[in-house]
């Protein structure tokens, strides 16, 4: 998408994440909750996890791709799906249209991390390699819709995938009200936008009170950038461990990030493997570098979340064992 302008008719809406809920029910994970006494003390505020790690396929994807392909009409389906993806969009529109019975297209870059990749092949899709750039990536994802006819799920500038993402907040807010865990503040990752936009459509929906912070690598903070200067920035240098995170903001989350999000957040390289060391410490979960940058900003920037009650997406927990960072 070239546009940066969007009608307001084409944005996502409370109603559409509504709508993906029960669409996706019979297939996504009620993911858990999980609270830290150390992990507050340490961040000086109170943070309730929302486990997205432990969703099918390892991360939140799974919840905009199923909703996605399950909103196709027989007649596309059978067509085929395909996207581009670092992996874990890949694996989850893999598994999505495997459950639905049609074939899957996913194109991925070169160096994409090899259990990645290797969900992607396990649920079923046909893997096409390209040259690691977001270019080659939208190139070869053109390249296979012209030769298969298959239906297009962008990763992150999809309504349908955005509603889907949504579900995680969704879920997250009536889980918190019946703990009595009144929430400040929602946050999530955000590279190319897909989790966070619909995060803050589900929060602003359910209580617009809700601050909604997005966070991401101070060495991939093109979001931060798109929105101090209202204008996306397509160009900005991206080099981090955070292999999920490293899409540049698309233009229906910028949209809505434009009107909803309280700000975004950063955290060094260093500061996001201790994070995710933290958190396979103390809340016992494999979370890869990408899904443990909120907590790493949190810690990062204590008196901007002191004494809130905040909700955290863990968004994913597809890491290589033999490569951790800190081995």
């Amino acid at each position: 998408m070239k546009r940066d302008h969007v009608p307001a008719d084409e944005l996502p809406t409370i109603d559409s994440i509504e709508i993906a809920a029960a669409r996706i029910a019979p297939w996504v994970r009620r993911t858990g909750i999980l609270r830290s006494a150390s992990l507050d003390a340490l961040a000086n505020c109170e943070i309730l996890f929302k486990c997205e790690n432990l969703q099918r396929t390892g991360a939140f994807k799974f919840r905009g791709a199923c909703n996605a392909v399950f909103s196709l009409d027989d007649t596309e389906a059978a067509r085929g799906i395909a996207t581009q993806s670092s992996g874990n969009h890949g694996a989850a529109i893999a598994r999505a249209a495997q459950l639905r019975g049609v074939p899957a297209y996913v194109v991925v870059p070169a160096n994409i991390a090899a259990t990645k990749r290797a969900a992607v092949v396990r649920n079923g899709a046909r893997v096409i390699d390209c040259e690691p750039t977001l270019a080659a990536r939208n190139a070869g994802m053109a390249a296979v819709i012209a030769s298969t006819g298959a239906a297009a799920v962008h990763p992150y500038d999809d309504a349908r995938v955005i509603a889907g993402q949504g579900t995680a907040t969704l879920e997250l807010i009536a889980q918190a009200r019946k703990i009595d865990f009144a929430l400040d503040t929602v946050m999530a990752p955000v590279s190319g936008g897909g989790l966070l936009s619909g995060t803050a459509l589900a929060a602003h929906g359910r209580d617009a009170r809700i601050e909604v912070w997005g966070a991401e690598p101070a060495a991939a903070a093109d979001a931060q950038a798109s929105l101090a200067q209202h204008r996306r920035i397509t160009d900005w240098p991206i080099a981090t461990i955070c292999d999920g995170l490293r899409a540049t903001l698309g233009v229906l989350p910028f949209a809505i990030l434009s009107k909803h999000a309280a700000g975004i957040v950063t955290a060094t390289e260093e500061q996001i493997v201790a994070a995710m060391r933290l958190l396979f410490e103390r809340l016992k979960l494999v979370v890869e570098p990408s899904g443990a940058v909120p907590l790493a900003a949190i810690l990062a920037h204590p008196g901007r979340f002191a004494g809130k009650r905040v909700g955290v997406i863990l968004s994913g927990g597809n890491v290589d064992l033999e490569r951790l960072p800190w081995q």
